[in-house]
């Protein structure tokens, strides 16, 4: 199978998306893709280094500041994606040292992602204000790291060899430690979700240059249905290849209560997904009362809809659905060419000087100013003309 993993590491989105055909071209594109990630992710931390060490206090102004606070938990998203490829590009072409290796990084990673979304939060609440006016997806996005264990998990069980490497790194231990953080995960994400709805339902639709981080609603359900059904279908045979818990029925019920769930979530997940492009179809038709420009939250765009692209393969490869197969195939081609196309646009806004340069920290919010001053002086003019 064919893992890409395409992150931009500047607010940790980047994508994770699993083909289902098999080929010796696609492994070898994964495999650069796999390494310009970790190339990625090494240079953004260099230069945010840079950032602290020539702008002292920089670093810890940065978990107070309302526009830095919530990414901050971002370098665990990413890092995380980065352990799921060692584990979907290493484990089979190496020995039982490098199962070891990952089930240490597991419960590394499942320490930094319960400090990362716990701590996270608690600053937020003690030092900052949001009203729900201004309420978007985003403030999901603290929760993300935990939403990335059960994949982490499955992945990391499916790629080990047999039963035997699974009993040697304690897959039970890593599989329920899994299943009990991504479900704290979610519903701490269902719990803002109802913010979100009341925020909707109250203030109408997010400001243009904010509205793509609708899409992060689309990741919590995606992520723990990509997860959960992984789980069901190929962990468990590995875990317990024998009997499950005293029952030589529990592998079924397992697997059957892991795919109605992921059913159930995927539901959610397109749900939300449709919910969110339609919110973008006055930015998309011809309107002069709605415009966007070019900001790094288009990169929402991009990194919570991998969720449902691998849940939709994830529910289709259970299901044996090919239907959904195709369904799922598309939507990764769509990701891919939108990918490609966020990435060209941030290239040109920064050649433009449109973004990461002094005094336009939000660039696109700067020029969505100017034009909606320059419209109401347009028709000031006119007004003054037609008397």
């Amino acid at each position: 199978m064919l893992y890409l993993d395409l992150v931009h590491n500047e607010h940790g989105y980047g994508w994770n998306c699993k083909f289902p055909y098999k080929s010796e071209w696609l492994r070898i594109i994964g495999v650069i893709l796999f390494l310009s990630n970790i190339v990625l992710f090494l240079n953004n931390c260099i230069f945010i280094s840079i950032k602290f060490k020539i702008r002292p206090g920089s670093f810890t102004a940065s978990f107070t500041s309302p526009s830095e606070s919530l990414f901050i938990p971002a370098s665990v998203v990413s890092l995380g994606t980065i352990l799921i490829n060692m584990c979907q590009y290493g484990i089979p072409y190496s020995g039982p040292w490098f199962q070891t290796v990952m089930q240490v990084c597991f419960w590394a990673y499942v320490s930094l992602s319960v400090i990362a979304s716990s701590g996270i939060y608690l600053i937020i609440w003690s030092t900052q204000s949001f009203p729900i006016h201004m309420m978007t997806p985003i403030w999901i996005f603290p929760a993300y790291p935990l939403l990335l264990v059960a994949p982490f998990a499955a992945n990391l069980i499916a790629a080990l060899p047999d039963a035997a490497a699974a009993t040697r790194i304690n897959s039970i231990a890593i599989a329920f430690g899994a299943v009990c953080l991504q479900g704290t995960g979610f519903l701490v994400s269902l719990m803002i979700y109802s913010a979100f709805i009341y925020r909707l339902m109250t203030q109408k639709l997010p400001r243009e240059t904010t509205r793509p981080g609708m899409f992060v609603s689309v990741g919590p359900s995606g992520f723990t249905v990509a997860g959960l059904v992984l789980l069901g279908n190929t962990g468990i045979s590995k875990i317990s290849p024998n009997e499950h818990f005293g029952n030589e029925n529990a592998e079924f019920i397992l697997r059957l209560v892991s795919l109605l769930v992921g059913i159930w979530l995927w539901g959610l997940c397109l749900w939300f997904f449709l919910a969110s492009v339609g919110a973008h179809w006055q930015i998309i038709k011809p309107d002069d009362n709605h415009q966007i420009h070019f900001d790094m939250t288009w990169f929402s765009f991009v990194f919570p809809n991998t969720a449902l692209v691998t849940a939709t393969f994830t529910v289709a490869n259970s299901l044996d659905s090919r239907a959904l197969r195709i369904f799922g195939t598309v939507l990764a081609v769509l990701l891919v060419m939108m990918w490609i196309y966020v990435f060209g646009m941030m290239i040109r806004a920064l050649a433009l000087r449109r973004i990461l340069w002094p005094e336009q920290v939000d660039g696109a919010e700067r020029i969505r100013r100017r034009w909606a001053r320059q419209i109401e002086e347009a028709k000031k003019q006119h007004s003054g003309v037609s008397r």
